[in-house]
């Protein structure tokens, strides 16, 4: 997202014992032959596919252990590596498969386990900020829309990183990831743009996306362009707007609940710190967002870090974070779903 000095536009001793051959020889040959009798007769029985019960109650971890895990050794990783796609540059894993989450994420093993069905029957919007075209239509996304209580441009370039990395395709890419985990929970999931135009759309077409595919809820995701001194990430929540053809009033107190929601998994997963050049605790409230005025669902935006900052630009451009950012929404809107 694009700065002004206004803030952005819309858009973790042994011991051994020696046996005495010579006064228990003649009792140790029995008792091995039996030893070995009774470990042919378990072998015999772990033959038919059923393990022993004393060897399932010794492969069992701990109480209070996590599964995999023994006393004193580190929690298997939730997921392995996701593949290399053959068609995405750079080795970037592929964003279609299923409910995967990035090593390390803190929260994978519990988002892991989401049922397939978790979010069954409900409907989610994903909004990529800007459009890796709209540098080409500058006269389109110049022009002016209502945005209930001001007029604003249709949409703007975003920003990028400086080694030229577009929040376009971030936003893009980080959408398409977080869509694979909710659709592999049984969302349906529908994209504002999927590379598929040319610009835009404009910000009050976003809005009305919402409305359009009526969906449960909606997150726009977005890279800030702020001061290259400043990192981590906020959320963007609405101010109550009821003015010309803006009203939110009735999505006001949802849409802060999801996004305090989406702040928490987002740190959770990712690691990033709340943004230290703007907002507060990672939270923001805006009425000047034509994204948020006009949505008649529950919607926030997400930064999920500055781009012109030289250390969120190496989280951002690297696949596996951006994995794990896709991870911390999804599992921000598949709560959001699930609880009250």
């Amino acid at each position: 997202m694009t700065r002004t000095t206004n803030g952005p536009q819309d858009e973790p001793p042994r011991r051994s014992r020696l046996l005495r051959t010579t006064t228990v020889a003649g009792a140790v040959v029995p008792l091995c032959l039996a030893g070995w009798l009774g470990w042919q007769a378990v072998a015999d029985h772990g033959r038919d596919g059923t393990a022993p019960a004393r060897a399932a109650e010794a492969a069992a971890p701990p109480s209070g252990s996590p599964a995999g895990s023994s006393p004193g050794a580190p929690p298997a990783s939730p997921s392995a590596p996701l593949p290399a796609s053959a068609d995405a540059p750079n080795g970037t894993p592929d964003p279609t498969a299923p409910g995967t989450t990035a090593p390390g994420s803190a929260s994978g093993a519990a988002s892991s386990t989401a049922s397939a069905t978790a979010l069954a029957g409900r409907t989610v919007l994903l909004d990529p900020g800007h459009n890796p075209g709209n540098a080409a239509h500058t006269t389109e996304i110049n022009r002016q829309v209502d945005i209930g209580n001001a007029r604003k441009e249709c949409d703007t370039t975003g920003t990028s990183t400086n080694a030229g990395y577009s929040e376009a395709e971030f936003t893009l890419d980080v959408s398409r990831r977080a869509r694979a985990i909710l659709t592999a929970r049984g969302a349906t999931v529908v994209l504002v743009q999927d590379g598929d135009q040319s610009w835009g759309p404009c910000i009050d077409a976003r809005a009305k996306a919402g409305t359009t595919a009526h969906a449960d809820a909606a997150v726009s995701v977005h890279g800030d362009g702020g001061p290259p001194g400043g990192s981590g990430f906020h959320v963007i929540m609405p101010a109550k707007v009821v003015a010309g053809k803006a009203d939110n009033a009735a999505i006001v107190a949802p849409s802060n609940r999801l996004g305090l929601l989406l702040r928490d998994s987002f740190r959770t997963v990712t690691g990033e710190p709340y943004a230290d050049y703007i907002a507060s605790q990672g939270l923001d409230t805006r009425s000047d967002l034509g994204g948020l005025n006009l949505s008649t669902v529950p919607k926030v935006f997400i930064e999920c870090g500055n781009m012109r900052n030289s250390s969120d630009a190496k989280r951002m451009t690297d696949p596996q974070w951006r994995q794990q950012a896709a991870q911390g929404i999804a599992d921000a809107l598949t709560t959001f779903l699930t609880t009250r």
